[in-house]
């Protein structure tokens, strides 16, 4: 139960002005992308959708069960992302939509030329270390939660594609290049944290091995730059780069995960669970487990072990 970060949900469709109660869709267009926003008010299941371009979705409201490729179907829930390929179908179910509860998400249609410059662009103007390490898609990891950058590019272009500004097109395009970077950096992150990473920068997977190693104990910075032939500020910007993170937040996630695994014992005291993870403090232990997973450290420990 990870802590998310929702983006501002526009105002519903009235009520007479719905065209069906199930993926109503209204639509802005722009030069480089297509932004859709969807409502439904009734029970449904196995909905298909698909576009022509790569589309961004991000759950707004309520609760969606999404299917695509040969996967098992997974819960959509708001503050969540989804990145669908060009033409791939996705089936969706809405276990619980209704009236009083209606389902809300946006589909951020990216024409593929615009996808192909940024990239090109960003490996042209900020190449990567390390052999075959480019700023790309990763279609492996399309499931990931939206973190507050993230939350604030989606609303900007949720507000540029409403407005009436004349220069809405230049707008959009600069807040897709950055969520463009955004999700690159999630996709990284996520699949360093699941052990599945496609980068190939062997600095940071040198940072990240010495950081896993001595996590338990307190770590200086300093020393870890000194041992990968960098210097602190290089650190920080290889972190910030690669993943969108500090060295500092890597380290604290890589914290609550191995925190998260102690706490699968009932019989664990928090309070230990807070030194055996790298912690010297207690209390500042559960206010950064509260903040990134919603819930204190001895409320996940009660959910886990609540049978």
């Amino acid at each position: 139960m990870t802590s998310k970060i929702v983006p501002l949900s526009p105002n519903l469709t009235n009520e007479n002005l719905l065209k069906t109660l199930v993926e109503n869709r209204t639509v802005y267009n722009l030069e480089n992308c297509e932004l859709n926003l969807f409502e439904t008010y009734q029970k449904s299941d196995l909905v298909p959708l698909k576009f022509n371009d790569l589309v961004v979705t991000s759950m707004l409201k309520g609760k969606k069960v999404m299917h695509l490729y040969d996967k098992e179907g997974f819960d959509y829930l708001p503050g969540e992302s989804v990145i669908i390929p060009s033409n791939v179908e996705m089936k969706i179910d809405f276990p619980e939509a209704s009236f009083d509860n209606p389902t809300q998400c946006l589909a951020l249609a990216i024409d593929s030329k615009k996808i192909t410059d940024t990239l090109n662009f960003l490996n042209e103007k900020y190449p990567k270390q390390g052999q075959n390490n480019f700023w790309r898609l990763d279609e492996n990891n399309f499931f990931f939660q939206n973190n507050a950058e993230m939350a604030n590019i989606i609303n900007k272009i949720i507000n540029t594609c409403q407005s009436t500004s004349i220069f809405k097109d230049t707008i959009a395009d600069l807040s897709l290049q950055e969520l463009l970077v955004k999700i690159v950096q999630a996709q990284t992150l996520k699949g360093i944290k699941e052990g599945n990473s496609q980068t190939s920068n062997p600095y940071l997977l040198q940072i990240i091995s010495i950081i896993r190693e001595n996590i338990i104990h307190k770590i200086n910075l300093k020393n870890i730059a000194n041992k990968a032939g960098m210097s602190t500020s290089s650190l920080y910007r290889l972190f910030k780069n690669e993943l969108g993170i500090s060295p500092v937040e890597f380290i604290i996630i890589e914290r609550i995960k191995l925190a998260k695994h102690y706490l699968k014992d009932k019989s664990i005291y928090v309070k230990n669970v807070s030194y055996e993870t790298g912690f010297e403090n207690s209390n500042y232990f559960i206010r950064v487990f509260k903040r990134h997973e919603g819930i204190t450290p001895k409320q996940y420990q009660q959910l886990l072990n609540k049978d």
